[in-house]
């Protein structure tokens, strides 16, 4: 029973892992075929231009359609059944934050109805563009949305997805012309991954030459009557074969060299936008410099004129008791000479409210409305006094 036991949770266990095993693998080779992809194109762009008619890009093409539809969900409809989506509802939101994206421009394509046909506009026209890079690194970054739109166990949610950006990034070196209105954009029919391109072997000199040397030691292991006639003729390599190795090495040359100029050209675009940025920050800071140094300057002279205000408004005060206590004292001694003490208490009170020179500016700035703000709310003080008692003050006013 114990046996039967073990045996059957192995048996679970297999059952469990089984499904995990085969989306492990399909991503694998999902990830493996589109690396091999990117490498034939960039090497048929050495001798020709790639277009609609290139096998190599038709190839490309589904299979990237094929990981980016990989466990993608579908949409929930209002009866609660499910239908299926294309990975263009997935881009045209994770895809708007892309500068200049071209996601209107196939959104409103008037012979591009279908939403999967939007879709492979979209991988030609970036392409074209050379930002589909730009694009998958943005989309894979919005991992919310990604969320939203995948299922556990996708391409786009896994390690892989990184591998992915990284490997589109070559073909920014590639010039696509693409045609908008040929039957590659029809969305009826889903799309085929053609895996003969990449399950041709083709064998090295060196595992040619091991073999030739295993065949040796079998053939001088065996039996007597075994003879070198029967191990079949050596390995010759002929011109034609050299010609061929000589022309792939070539075509490696010839790819490295177009990648360096591209990353050289890319190094100097960023260094030419890092000294611009450099001296717009310069120029940024010294200009904070300058505000920061006449707000200072200006704070210091606003101080400077409170304190001018705030003592001759106390000398005012000062000389406005005095006035009084002279026009009492004169009234009650000579009546008939009320006037004069008054004119005399006048004459003395403007005496005394002559304007400093460092006032003089200011007054005549307080005539417009801001200026009148400023002093009324310098009038709230509590150590400044009221308008109305210089008005209302005995000195001034008519017996």
């Amino acid at each position: 029973m114990a046996g039967l036991g073990l045996g059957g949770l192995g048996a679970a266990a297999r059952r469990r892992s089984g499904p995990a095993r085969n989306a492990a693998v399909e991503r694998r080779n999902l990830i493996t075929v589109c690396r091999f992809s990117v490498k034939t194109l960039i090497d048929r762009s050495c001798f020709e231009t790639i277009d609609d008619s290139s096998p190599e890009f038709n190839n490309f093409a589904a299979i990237l359609e094929q990981i980016l539809s990989h466990r993608l969900k579908g949409h929930i409809t209002w009866f609660g059944y499910e239908s299926p989506r294309s990975f263009w509802d997935y881009i045209r939101v994770a895809c708007r934050k892309v500068s200049h994206n071209c996601i209107c421009s196939i959104e409103n394509m008037e012979n591009v109805s279908s939403s999967r046909a939007k879709g492979r506009a979209w991988i030609r026209v970036a392409l074209m563009e050379k930002h589909l890079s730009e694009y998958i690194s943005t989309a894979l970054r919005d991992f919310k949305t990604t969320r939203r739109f995948y299922e556990d166990g996708a391409i786009v949610l896994g390690e892989e997805a990184n591998m992915l950006a990284g490997m589109l990034l070559g073909l920014n070196a590639i010039d696509f012309s693409f045609c908008l209105k040929g039957e590659g954009l029809d969305g009826n029919f889903p799309a085929v991954i053609d895996y003969t391109p990449y399950l041709k072997f083709t064998q090295s000199s060196d595992s040619i030459s091991s073999d030739e040397e295993e065949l040796r030691t079998l053939g001088s292991s065996g039996s007597e009557s075994s003879t070198p006639e029967n191990i079949g003729p050596p390995f010759i390599m002929d011109e034609n074969s050299w010609y061929n190795k000589c022309k792939r090495v070539e075509q490696k040359y010839r790819l490295a060299l177009e990648q360096k100029g591209y990353l050289e050209e890319l190094v100097r675009l960023r260094e030419t936008q890092l000294a611009e940025s450099v001296s717009q920050n310069k120029l940024v800071l010294q200009r904070i410099e300058d505000m920061d140094l006449a707000h200072k300057m200006e704070k210091e002279q606003l101080e400077y004129i409170i304190v001018e205000l705030q003592d001759q408004l106390k000398s005012f005060q000062s000389l406005d008791q005095l006035s009084a206590d002279v026009s009492f004292s004169q009234t009650s001694l000579d009546p008939g000479h009320s006037q004069d003490g008054k004119q005399d208490g006048i004459n003395l009170l403007n005496e005394g409210k002559e304007d400093t020179p460092s006032l003089l500016g200011l007054c005549g700035s307080l005539t417009s409305v801001a200026s009148y703000k400023s002093l009324t709310s310098l009038k709230s003080s509590e150590y400044l006094a009221s308008p109305t008692t210089e008005m209302t003050s005995p000195g001034l006013t008519p017996s």
